[in-house]
């Protein structure tokens, strides 16, 4: 997937951003939904679904179960594809961490999903994102396009 970007809408970029500073104290977590391009440039991103943290935890976070099940729904039913999951690290760098990786290989074993990460480290929050393939972290450049 060399050349592939993240193709984000300045819209569900800020309403990353948002739910990672309202999860405080806690990591936020969602899915995020789109179109996968057929000329391997990668996904563009243009819909957000916030999700309840169901850990409740500082350093990691689990999606819902139902909630999860609620958002394929919506998506498919749009016509869109699920494209991964963003989560926020409230006092460390974005970039995956030795959890956020073993948590790829049991929910995304074959590297289809992007990881976005928000980091609440600084004041200015900073959102990167990653493929994660078998411990192998690969970063995506993320492009944010109008809207």
């Amino acid at each position: 997937m060399s050349g592939e970007r993240l193709r984000i809408s300045g819209d569900v970029h800020a309403a990353m951003v948002a739910h990672a500073l309202a999860g405080v104290p806690y990591e936020a977590c969602g899915l995020f939904a789109g179109s996968v391009d057929d000329q391997a440039e990668g996904p563009s991103v243009d819909r957000f679904f916030p999700m309840r943290n169901a850990a409740e935890s500082r350093t990691l976070y689990l999606l819902d179960g139902q909630e999860h099940l609620d958002v394929e729904k919506t998506v498919d039913e749009a016509g869109a594809v699920l494209v991964g999951v963003m989560h926020s690290h409230t006092h460390t760098q974005a970039y995956p961490s030795p959890t956020d990786v073993a948590d790829a290989a049991r929910f995304d074993p074959l590297g289809t999903w992007v990881f976005v990460i928000v980091s609440l480290e600084h004041p200015d929050p900073e959102l990167r994102a990653f493929r994660i393939l078998d411990d192998a972290i690969t970063e995506v450049p993320v492009d944010e396009v109008p809207g």
